[in-house]
């Protein structure tokens, strides 16, 4: 089981499964939202209970994603891309990430011009990440690959 919640704590929830490698995505959106970049790992949606939600507010970005935040303290907490998708979670609210690795930059060419782009991992530009397909390599915390982890790969 993993854990996480806000910094205020009055945003907590559980996630009772695995969760997916965390990608750092650099589009302007995460950006904005963050003020940097975004880290985010994903959990299947029935795997994920909010616990308490004193301060739980959404933010419907468009059509295809909403991000949940505490209103309370304004941390980045869920990035919801609808049902057939898993839940986007900040890798900062966890409270143990255990094992998880980062496992790729996305969209860095909308990476801020303030800051390099860190070594640690792969880098794919938008075009590539949309083209290649390359949610399915990403790994689960039970040792899935992203393909075999269910429907849904994209969060």
């Amino acid at each position: 089981m993993f854990t996480g919640q806000c910094m205020c704590g009055q945003v907590r929830y559980e996630v009772h499964g695995p969760l997916r490698d965390v990608i750092a995505c650099h589009c302007e959106q995460c950006r904005r939202v963050s003020s940097h970049y975004v880290a985010a790992t994903a959990a299947h949606s029935k795997d994920l209970t909010i616990t308490r939600d004193r301060g739980l507010a959404w933010y419907e970005e468009t059509r295809s994603i909403r991000r949940g935040f505490c209103r309370l303290c304004g941390s980045t907490l869920f990035f919801d891309h609808g049902p057939d998708h898993p839940t986007g979670i900040a890798a900062g609210s966890l409270d143990d990430a255990g094992d998880l690795r980062l496992a790729v930059h996305i969209w860095t060419e909308e990476a801020g011009s303030y800051y390099d782009l860190p070594a640690d991992a792969p880098h794919r530009t938008s075009a590539e990440w949309r083209a290649g397909g390359l949610w399915d390599p990403l790994s689960w915390t039970d040792g899935s690959p992203g393909g075999a982890a269910g429907a849904g790969r994209r969060a």
